[in-house]
């Protein structure tokens, strides 16, 4: 059949009828099998999802595992201080049972900072006790009695017992002001990937990516949390423990809608739309505190540095001109 047969063929009466019969038909059956098919798909999507779920799973507790092993997150190798420490039980002796809290709250996990805070909660007390001694008794007494420099350097040892716990306070303190200085910003980015679509550990994944260079704190919490929301048998308890490391309210508040969220089925993107905007009225609110107490820090400084300078140059000349005509 060359081309002009086939054009008439086409466009006899019959033959339009019979292939707009045929496409009909053909339109008909794809509709009716369409539902067929694509609950086929979709059960074949939520399968590939469920295994790729299993599978980051796995790698996630393997991650672990190996990190384990390598340290970072529980430290098997036997360093100095885990030696001391093992050897003369000061994890029973010098217990704290804050101190794990602390550690997380500070950004420290596994068994080799524990062993460092008890090996120096040890050593300082000594430390200053014989340091203290040896100035007073050796160097220069000041003329102090016997009794007051015993004194003294008791007090140096009780002070070198309390150091280790003040430098792992502050260090929870500067890593929490880290946090919350870019926690509002967070939520507004989790929000957006929260109403985009993104699932809650694709978002928390997304965020952490995105804030690192504003708090390279808040995104290791972030990715903690992602990683924890992969392996752990409750996803509460993944949350929980976000606002325990944190130990701020704005934090926990935000891991309990999340909870309640995924509990009781509340829309979550109100939710984090309520705690961004409390948590940036908190962050407002620290600001203006801060600012407020200003004036009050600034007086001692302003006595000791620069009333002195002031009258210096205000009636250095009139004392010079007074000495000149003396």
């Amino acid at each position: 059949m060359n081309f002009a047969e086939f054009t008439d063929f086409i466009l006899a009466d019959g033959s339009i009828a019979m292939i707009t019969a045929g496409i009909a038909v053909f339109a008909t059956i794809v509709t009716l099998a369409a539902p067929l098919l694509g609950s086929n798909k979709f059960s074949a999507r939520i399968k590939a999802v469920a295994t790729e779920r299993e599978r980051l799973r796995q790698a996630s507790l393997a991650h672990i595992r190996a990190n384990e092993r390598g340290g970072r997150l529980r430290d098997t190798n036997k360093t100095f201080t885990r030696n001391i420490v093992d050897r003369l039980n000061l994890a029973k002796l010098l217990e704290d049972p804050k101190l794990e809290d602390k550690m997380m709250q500070a950004g420290l996990r596994g068994s080799r900072p524990v062993a460092t805070f008890y090996f120096f909660r040890m050593t300082m007390p000594i430390v200053l006790f014989v340091g203290a001694g040896l100035y007073l008794f050796g160097v220069n007494d000041h003329g102090l009695s016997d009794i007051f420099k015993i004194a003294v350097c008791v007090a140096g040892a009780y002070i070198g017992y309390h150091l280790p716990g003040i430098y792992l306070s502050n260090l929870a303190q500067k890593r929490r002001e880290s946090i919350m200085g870019a926690f509002p910003d967070a939520l507004d980015l989790l929000l957006i990937c929260v109403e985009a679509g993104m699932s809650i550990e694709a978002a928390f994944a997304k965020v952490a990516s995105e804030i690192g260079p504003a708090s390279i704190e808040l995104a290791e919490e972030l990715s903690l949390t992602t990683a924890e929301l992969s392996y752990l048998q409750e996803r509460r308890q993944a949350y929980e423990n976000m606002g325990k490391r944190t130990n701020h309210s704005g934090v926990r508040a935000v891991a309990t809608a999340l909870i309640q969220a995924e509990r009781y089925g509340t829309p979550l993107g109100s939710a984090l739309r309520v705690m961004a905007k409390e948590n940036r009225d908190m962050r407002l609110a620290a600001a203006e505190k801060k600012a407020a107490s200003l004036p009050a820090k600034l007086t001692v400084p302003m006595i000791l540095f620069f009333l002195p300078v002031l009258f210096v140059v205000i009636l250095g000349p009139a004392i010079i001109r007074f000495q000149q005509m003396g």
